[in-house]
């Protein structure tokens, strides 16, 4: 199958690349390199060293025996976007060129109009791009689990039957998104839940939980084959910044009382997901959502297993709790559905603790780098619209505090 990947210069969009290739697809992917000068403006780097495209590009043919299709350019530029559906032909699209920071996008409202237009602008480019060029291409966009926020019923998978004054309707969930960024994933979604309808394409809409690993298997021992890893405040996620902290013997940081929980899973498994809903597409004029992810975590859960790992390896690790930079609830009920994978033959390959053990061996190499931006793993970036470097906190906040920047 011919599946372009956008955002292939991306921590996603590179492993899924080679994963692709490794199982006998032709790939192809785009990408502005937006990802790298976003990181350096929040004055960080990757932890693992990440060549530049043109040496990425002859590791992956040296590695596969075949060439990636690749085109550089803006996916808010739709002259750009309809010249390469119709260079490349794809069958299968995998969308991953967004920008994907909810603290970016409240920095102000420069960061926050950016994100909007270039998150809605270039899917919308992409559905049209499809009609005009491609109509029976699947596309499978990634969405974010965030995009539910955190109801206090159980979260289905993108649709949930409901009863009001006597009728029942299937409807899509309502989604309460928690950042700007959020929200933009939210208009995508609908966007393409609406292009489906009128004009008979076919979406997978991966609501995907947090993924964490420096590496799948198909990378080897080529260092240019590695993928990045972020961990500054914009574009690293909590387990990425705890397991760098544990590295350079910093505590781990929770955010305010630290219990507020997500879904995670591996990088290889995200993989496994990925291309298992781009091999069972669904039928034309259907929009489908699976929610990607393998187990739940509060974040001083996640904390404490790194915590584990890294002590078990020789770090002395301690966590000591930050004031929380967000307005979000840090104590809430969280008990989403994840069956459609299942059902289509996802099999979870790692535990947590197996794959915190090559994270925290792969990011030790690289100690070096994380040392010299280590500043970036405080946040200052704060949801009420000011900068500020949070602190460390005697005691966990109260129940009062829930919410509330502490």
């Amino acid at each position: 199958m011919k599946v372009l990947v956008t955002g292939i210069d991306g921590y996603l969009g590179w492993a899924l690349a080679q994963y692709l290739a490794a199982k006998g697809h032709e790939v192809g992917g785009v990408d502005a390199y937006f990802r790298r000068t976003w990181v350096a403006e929040m004055g960080s780097q990757s932890a693992t060293p990440i060549a530049d495209m043109p040496v990425r590009l002859r590791a992956f043919e040296e590695r596969w025996g075949k060439p990636l299709f690749f085109k550089a350019g803006d996916l808010t530029n739709w002259a750009f976007v309809k010249s390469v559906f119709e260079e490349f032909q794809p069958e299968a699209i995998v969308h991953f060129g967004e920008c994907p920071s909810a603290p970016f996008s409240m920095i102000d409202v420069h960061h926050t109009t950016f994100v909007q237009v270039n998150n809605v602008v270039g899917t919308l480019n992409i559905l049209y791009a499809m009609r005009d060029v491609v109509p029976e291409a699947h596309l499978v966009k990634l969405g974010t689990m965030g995009e539910y926020g955190t109801p206090q019923i159980d979260i289905p998978e993108g649709f949930f039957e409901i009863e009001y004054r006597g009728r029942t309707d299937r409807l899509p969930f309502p989604r309460q998104a928690g950042s700007w960024y959020h929200w933009s994933k939210v208009h995508g979604s609908n966007n393409i839940m609406f292009a489906c309808k009128i004009w008979g394409l076919r979406s997978t809409d991966i609501m995907q939980g947090v993924v964490y690993g420096t590496r799948i298997d198909e990378m080897g021992d080529d260092d240019r084959l590695l993928s990045r890893l972020d961990f500054d405040e914009s574009f690293g996620t909590a387990i990425n910044r705890f397991c760098c902290q544990a590295v350079i013997g910093e505590p781990l940081t929770p955010f305010g009382r630290g219990h507020q929980r997500r879904g995670f899973l591996p990088l290889r498994d995200s993989m496994q997901c990925l291309t298992l809903a781009i091999e069972n597409p669904p039928s034309p004029g259907e929009y489908r959502v699976f929610n990607q992810f393998e187990e739940t975590y509060d974040v001083t859960e996640l904390a404490q297993k790194v915590q584990k790992v890294a002590n078990e390896l020789g770090m002395n690790t301690t966590i000591h709790h930050l004031e929380n930079p967000r307005i979000e609830l840090e104590e809430h009920y969280y008990q989403p559905d994840h069956q459609g994978l299942l059902d289509l033959g996802y099999q979870p390959t790692h535990d947590m603790e197996s794959e915190l053990r090559i994270m925290l061996a792969d990011l030790e190499r690289h100690r070096a780098r994380i040392e010299a931006v280590k500043d970036v793993l405080i946040p200052a970036i704060r949801w009420d619209g000011s900068r500020r470097k949070s602190q460390f906190i005697d005691s966990v906040p109260q129940p009062d505090l829930v919410g509330h920047s502490a």
